[in-house]
């Protein structure tokens, strides 16, 4: 990432104007850069052919907002809900990994996959985008310190809760 803001100041049509053999070397280092690089431009091709006016994009959309960022390739579901997090200001709970394995920790059944925990969770009316990120950032900031390796979690506050 520092190198693509180095050489594009993340100006989108800077990055959109990249062939994607360009953004692989500029992104080599990140790992799965075929894909990902793919999934960049597709990203940016698709916010392009919306306008790149956000809240147009959401609205125009509605509750449809996921389906359509799902159409874009290389783009899953953790990275649709990351997206409707931190671009379109939507509170949806992002069922990460860190997600996934500190649930079970605390007594959830474990699931196998993103979509599993993801259909199990209903937030509550009053959550809002901020409570998301904020949730998300949490237990990301948790799962790097104590859900790394194995035998972390029981040197955190949260062992011992289920």
């Amino acid at each position: 990432m520092t190198e693509l803001k180095r050489l594009t100041e993340l100006n989108p049509q800077k990055i959109i104007n990249l062939t994607q053999d360009e953004l692989m070397q500029i992104i080599k280092s990140s790992g799965f850069y075929k894909n990902k690089s793919r999934a960049i431009l597709a990203t940016f091709e698709w916010l392009d052919k919306e306008g790149w006016d956000y809240d147009q994009i959401s609205e125009r959309y509605g509750s449809k907002l996921r389906t359509e960022l799902l159409k874009i390739p290389g783009i899953g579901n953790e990275t649709a809900d990351v997206f409707q997090v931190y671009i379109f200001d939507r509170p949806v709970f992002i069922a990460d990994s860190y997600t996934r394995r500190l649930f079970a920790k605390l007594g959830y059944q474990k699931t196998k996959n993103y979509t599993e925990l993801w259909k199990q969770v209903t937030l509550p009316d009053n959550f809002t985008y901020q409570d998301a990120q904020e949730f998300h950032g949490l237990i990301d900031n948790f799962g790097k310190e104590y859900l790394r390796y194995d035998g972390l979690f029981e040197k955190s506050f949260l062992a011992g809760m289920k």
